[in-house]
């Protein structure tokens, strides 16, 4: 059983950047942050995640990842379903990474526990296996990113930053198989249909559409902006009218059921 925490001096990090720009000459400027001040994770306000893998080789080496990143604060982490559960009771947090394959329950069965008392928080899986089901099951769930383990080594703190801030994460192997799988079934759909404008028959506006094959392509609220030349608000708004024509609440959910009905 795991309940480790671990904490960095966010707080002196920030002040140490303060007093390098207060003590810096005149006219001599200092490089600001690399990552943009409107984006969710700061030094100051990290991204609070929790870690569930029961396998202790990989989970250590995602929580160095984790930890070398001060936009990122790991606050736990848990060998299986039980501990990762008393997680997320306990814990405030941002985004759970979690395997599939517990000791004693499924990661699934975390995603939706997670849904029902923290809806707000991300779900990313991390996983051995590189399946398509697995994955649509676990976006329908509610997750937001399906990351396979092996080939991801160096980018979870990429993963976590992308999820937090309105975007999907997912191995881009995976991700190819699943745009073919979804292109050849929105294809066959629109042949045997013959109907080009069905997003108008669900009352999905041209640019609501838009809007949702940025998101499918795994676009944040802020590159979608910048792509259509729109304010992130409107964005958002475009996304909050999708969400209630399609019934769903995720984006994960809302692109799945785009897919089914042939709208993107």
């Amino acid at each position: 059983m795991l309940g480790k925490t671990t904490t960095r001096s966010k707080a002196a990090a920030s002040a140490s950047d303060d007093l390098v720009r207060a003590m810096a000459p005149v006219g001599v400027a200092v490089p600001k942050p690399l990552w943009p001040d409107f984006l969710v994770g700061q030094p100051d306000r990290p991204v609070r995640v929790l870690l569930i893998d029961d396998d202790p080789h990989i989970r250590r080496v995602i929580a160095q990842e984790l930890l070398a990143d001060e936009r990122i604060d790991l606050i736990g982490q848990a060998d299986g379903y039980k501990e990762g559960k008393r997680l997320i009771d306990q814990k405030e947090h941002d985004v759970m990474l979690v395997d599939l394959h517990l000791g004693d329950g499924t990661g699934f069965d975390l995603i939706r526990y997670l849904k029902s008392v923290r809806p707000m928080a991300e779900a990313v899986v991390v996983s051995a296996m590189e399946d398509v089901h697995h994955a649509l099951h676990a976006f329908e769930l509610g997750a937001t990113g399906y990351l396979v383990k092996h080939s991801w080594f160096g980018n979870f703190p990429q993963a976590v930053l992308q999820v937090v801030n309105g975007g999907a994460s997912i191995t881009p192997n995976l991700a190819r198989r699943l745009l073919a799988r979804f292109d050849g079934a929105d294809r066959g759909e629109r042949l045997e249909r013959n109907r080009p404008p069905a997003a108008e028959s669900e009352g999905i506006s041209q640019r609501e559409r838009h809007v949702l094959k940025l998101i499918a392509a795994g676009h944040t609220s802020a590159e979608i902006a910048g792509r259509l030349d729109i304010s992130v608000q409107t964005v958002n708004t475009h996304l909050r009218n999708v969400y209630q024509k399609l019934g769903v609440h995720t984006r994960a959910q809302a692109v799945s059921q785009a897919t089914r009905r042939g709208l993107l």
